[in-house]
């Protein structure tokens, strides 16, 4: 007989676990299948900015006691172009609701622990090989686990296997246009022992290139520089990259980074990439593989966790009656949040990262666009609404 289970999960990252979670509550049994082992999942230095309603749904799940009390609450954001520095207040701007700052391997650890506690099945090593019968009322998974070929069958399957998965390659290409935007630039990223210079970050653009100061902990920094999309991690000494990060990062003053050793460093290139259907039969859907934007907004994680939150809802309201209303608008009500993401995560890279010759045309319409944020109250609050994450919409 044909293992069979509610709904099966295929990835097990933020949106996978999280709509594991809700699904749980909802009373909907759910099976998570993973093709990475646990250590590697919860060991992979990702994304560590929340929005206010990424952080709102994981006290409402009971999975925020480590969140709560290790995260970094940030207020504001510093904004500078060639020194000229500028700070947008979220909380003053955006009726109280601020970021907050939290490793994805840290926000995993706590989601498998919680699944764990609640006897929600997670498999990891299990690579997901084939899907069946998507169009059917019983959809049937095929996967390797543990050297042995294995099937489940479903009512629905949640695709959160993010862009390299099989999920979206099971949508039949004509169901949905795809549209993809290459950024002419990349980012260096570093991970280092070093505090934190500033307890907010600073985006910042400089002649040299952009340049941006995170953290991760307070006691881990994160700092990223703009480099051609053609450079290699091999032509940067850490010397360097510290130096460089001293000038674009300059408030033309006294502002230095605090160095430290650089115990991961790496080359991300920049990209967009969506597509306008996120559902096909009883497939759906969420996070990277469907949509991916440029990482200068802070968006990817939050918008996985905005879409499984409707696929909860969605589903809960089908099991409970029969209504299949927020099934087939699914969809579309992903896709509002996603272009709002894009158009934002858009605009910020192209505010901060250099694109023209100092003094162009286009130069001179960059610097007018930043210092009109420090002049008008109207943008810098648009800046602080998308920033923390809109709370409807």
């Amino acid at each position: 007989m044909k293992e069979k289970t509610q709904v099966v999960i295929i990835g097990a990252g933020p949106a996978g676990l999280t709509l594991a979670l809700l699904l749980e509550r909802a009373g909907i049994t759910a099976r998570v299948l993973e093709s990475r082992s646990r250590e590697y999942v919860e060991s992979r230095a990702r994304a560590g900015l929340l929005e206010q309603n990424t952080v709102d749904l994981f006290n409402e799940l009971k999975v925020a006691d480590r969140l709560n009390r290790d995260g970094l609450t940030h207020k504001g954001v510093i904004l500078s172009f060639n020194g000229k520095r500028c700070r947008v207040p979220f909380d003053r701007l955006a009726n109280g609701r601020v970021i907050t700052i939290y490793g994805q391997q840290e926000v995993l650890k706590d989601l498998i622990k919680s699944c764990n506690d609640r006897k929600i099945m997670i498999e990891f090593d299990a690579e997901v090989t084939a899907v069946e019968k998507v169009d059917s009322t019983e959809p049937v998974v095929y996967y390797r686990s543990k050297d042995s070929d294995q099937s489940i069958a479903c009512d629905f399957i949640a695709g959160c296997d993010g862009y390299h998965g099989i999920s979206r390659k099971l949508l039949p290409e004509s169901s949905y246009k795809e549209y993809t935007r290459d950024y002419p630039f990349s980012w260096l990223g570093i991970l280092a022992y070093a505090p934190p210079a500033t307890e907010e970050l600073i985006y910042s653009y400089h002649e040299r290139g952009f340049a941006l100061h995170s953290l991760r902990s307070e006691s881990v920094s994160r700092l990223y520089l703009q480099v051609d999309n053609s450079d290699s991690v091999e032509n940067w000494t850490d010397e360097q990259i510290w130096n460089e990060l001293d000038i674009r990062l300059s408030d033309n003053q006294a502002f230095k980074v605090n160095r430290g050793q650089i115990f991961e460093k790496a080359i991300t290139p920049m990209r967009s990439f969506m597509i306008d259907n996120m559902q096909y039969g009883r497939l759906f859907l969420a996070g990277d593989a469907a949509h991916i934007v440029p990482p200068t907004g802070g968006k990817g994680l939050n918008l996985a966790v905005a879409d499984v939150k409707w696929m909860a809802s969605a589903l809960s309201e089908w099991y409970k009656s029969g209504n299949d209303t927020l099934l087939m608008t699914y969809s579309a009500n992903c896709l509002r949040r996603i272009w709002r993401a894009q158009d934002f995560s858009n605009f910020m890279t192209y505010l901060f990262h250099k694109q023209a010759p100092h003094g162009s045309f286009d130069y001179h319409l960059q610097k007018s666009r930043f210092e009109y944020i420090g002049q008008s109250l109207a943008q810098a609050t648009t800046i602080a609404e998308n920033y923390v994450g809109l709370k409807e919409i």
